[in-house]
């Protein structure tokens, strides 16, 4: 009988036979959902497994990365590096709705005074790079790894509200103000309206609603990628298979380029040219006049050279990129074989969950966000997959005598130090390998550090159903040069 019914009109439920998408039938809605859109200047990943850690010699004999086959699922990340004109724009923002908080402007501001040397005279830099036009599509520098954290969630909420806008359900409200600014997370929570347009119709009432995140409009957080995320995309050894039929690899990389050099090596007229913005020797940053090796004394255009084969630029030199996961110098080792994780590792994880107030509402902050809260040990207690929220230095070493990493006395790592990928324009060619890592305090920028985001995939992890989903706006074009 329910098979017959289902052929008159309207999907029905296989478990229940009752219509989707119909108010007489209570209004249960199913979408006919076309796939994850790709947000602006995202590249999609598709996922995989690879041989994670260093692909060159161990020249400083750290031993931190040692090889081990992980698989990472598919995911988004930019196709370039933050560049100065992306974060101004960021600054911008922040300074023209908070205006009774300028505080919140000035504490996202790149710190210029890391330029500054005592043997080196680079004071233009520190006056000039972060704002003057010339240096726009240069990668932002000084932005320590809590400030690149804030621009994702900021990033996040101006491309969702974007999407709203661009369905028609919102109108365009630059006159936000303080606490009353589009979040995601507040307005999936009822705590922002905003300036509506037309809402969607509310098949349970008959009248409209906002949009829910099962609505599939709203875009996952932009964020940092973690570090095999990173590792995986700069290697880029999708383009090594040896044919589109099967899984061989046909060898692995040393770079994000084919070969064994940094330089291009295929016979046209552009064999020879360097491949990054490194530090080629002592003192050579760009080489000699009228023949400039890289064109970059610092960082340069975030489009320049080719880009490796999922289409990101500059995954190895220009700058360094800041990662998610806190720094430990064994990735692995100190773990038992069924405790090692081997699909999208990661360290750093702080559970949370939404703060409530004592009558069980959701909480905003003064800036318009959702409050969270570290998950409490008595709250966990009953799970078997975790047993208290901040588990950052779980089984890192240091379990039994808490002091093999007694910061500022036996080493300067904590649970904020954070691990830095790729080299950078002051880098040898070593640091270019996508294996090689380092860690900086996340409170700390550098001249040499940048960033770039990631964004999870939902759903299918083949990634050719992307076709027609694409809604990048795209910058002109730019020539792919090498230098």
């Amino acid at each position: 009988m329910i098979a017959a019914c289902s052929k008159k009109g309207g999907e029905r439920s296989s478990s229940t036979g009752w219509k989707y998408n119909d108010q007489k039938w209570g209004g249960f809605e199913k979408l006919d959902y076309k796939g994850q859109v790709t947000g602006p200047n995202l590249v999609p990943i598709e996922g995989g497994t690879f041989v994670m850690g260093l692909t060159e010699e161990d020249v400083p004999f750290q031993w931190n990365n040692e090889g081990r086959r992980v698989t990472v699922s598919s995911f988004y990340m930019d196709e370039t590096e933050v560049s100065n004109i992306d974060y101004r724009e960021y600054v911008y923002w922040l300074s023209r709705v908070y205006t009774s908080f300028p505080m919140i402007a000035k504490k996202a501001l790149p710190d210029s005074l890391v330029w500054r040397e005592e043997l080196a005279f680079n004071e233009p830099f520190v006056e000039s790079y972060f704002r003057h036009p010339s240096y726009d599509d240069y990668p932002v520098v000084g932005v320590n790894w809590r400030q690149a954290t804030d621009y994702c969630e900021w990033r996040t909420d101006r491309v969702n509200e974007m999407l709203l806008i661009e369905k028609g359900i919102l109108n365009p409200n630059p006159e936000q103000k303080d606490a009353e600014n589009f979040n995601s997370k507040a307005y999936l929570t009822g705590q922002y309206a905003g300036n509506v347009r037309k809402n969607l119709k509310d098949l349970q009432s008959g009248g409209e609603r906002s949009v829910r995140y099962e609505d599939g409009i709203l875009l996952p957080s932009y964020r940092l990628p973690t570090e095999a995320e990173w590792e995986y995309a700069a290697l880029a050894l999708y383009g090594k298979q040896v044919s589109k039929n099967d899984e061989l690899i046909a060898e692995r990389r040393i770079y994000p380029w084919d070969g064994n050099t940094v330089r291009y090596k295929r016979r046209t007229k552009d064999q020879g040219k360097i491949m990054a913005n490194f530090k080629r020797g002592r003192g050579d940053y760009m080489g000699t006049a009228g023949k400039l090796n890289d064109q970059g004394n610092i960082p340069t255009n975030v489009r320049s050279y080719v880009p490796n084969d999922f289409g990101l630029y500059n995954m190895a030199g220009n700058v360094s990129e800041w990662v998610a996961d806190v720094y430990r110098p064994l990735t692995s080792t100190t773990l038992r074989d069924e405790e090692e994780q081997d699909l999208n590792p990661f360290r750093g994880n702080e559970f949370r969950v939404i703060d409530l107030d004592s009558t069980g509402n959701v909480q905003k902050d003064s800036l318009g966000r959702i409050k969270y809260r570290t998950v409490q040990l008595d709250e966990s207690l009953t799970r078997e997959n975790y047993s208290r929220g901040n588990v950052i230095d779980y089984r890192d070493g240091d379990d039994t005598t808490g002091a093999f990493y007694d910061y500022g006395v036996h080493t300067l790592i904590s649970n904020h130090s954070r691990v830095v990928k790729g080299g950078s324009w002051a880098d040898r060619a070593f640091w270019l390998s996508p294996g090689a890592r380092r860690y900086k305090d996340e409170d700390k920028g550098d001249k040499t550090i940048g960033f770039r985001c990631a964004m999870s995939r939902m759903g299918a992890q083949s990634m050719n159903d992307q076709k027609g989903l694409d809604f990048n706006v795209k910058p002109k074009a730019v020539k792919r040069r090498y230098n």
